[in-house]
């Protein structure tokens, strides 16, 4: 028990040194103020540049492969917010959704992306954005293609006049 005091004593004790020599210590930062300094004069109205031309100034064309990829796609989300309730763009996925068949479905598909981008490529501003809506339309219309289906067969070709000639030959 008197081991444990003895350490307890010892700690309160180490403590107490060191605070003492914060409190002894001389500040090595001056913080009066300083009178013989003028004050800043503020510059002339006519050395401030306008904003177009600090627009101007700080405009850069690329930021970066990322941060244009990421303005691009903000640019974009903006289109369709402005295109999605258009009254066209919304009777073509309507007529889409309420397709019959699968080839209805594809053709009035193709319809709807063609006006979608259409109207969001006429609101766009940059080049880069109409370039991207472009390559945009383009992936969607591709994943409308089926390259496994066969094309219907031509008149010419009957089942019967095909195993005829299979058969002379």
């Amino acid at each position: 028990m008197t081991l444990i005091r003895l350490f307890i004593l010892a700690a309160i004790g180490g403590l107490t040194l060191p605070l003492a020599a914060q409190e002894a210590a001389e500040p090595e930062v001056d913080l009066s103020p300083k009178r013989s300094e003028p004050s800043p004069t503020p510059p002339s109205p006519s050395a401030i540049p306008e904003l177009s031309q600090l627009d101007e100034i700080f405009k850069q064309t690329s930021l970066g492969k990322t941060a244009d990829a990421y303005r691009l796609r903000a640019e974009g989300r903006k289109l369709e917010n402005q295109v999605v309730n258009d009254p066209d763009v919304v009777a073509m996925k309507k007529a889409a959704e309420l397709s019959r068949t699968d080839l209805e479905k594809r053709q009035r598909l193709r319809d709807y992306y063609n006006i979608y981008y259409e109207r969001m490529k006429a609101r766009a501003e940059s080049p880069e954005m109409k370039t991207a809506l472009d390559a945009s339309k383009a992936a969607h219309l591709a994943l409308l293609d089926q390259s496994r289906v066969r094309p219907s067969p031509s008149p010419v070709a009957s089942p019967v006049a095909s195993r005829a000639e299979e058969d002379e030959h």
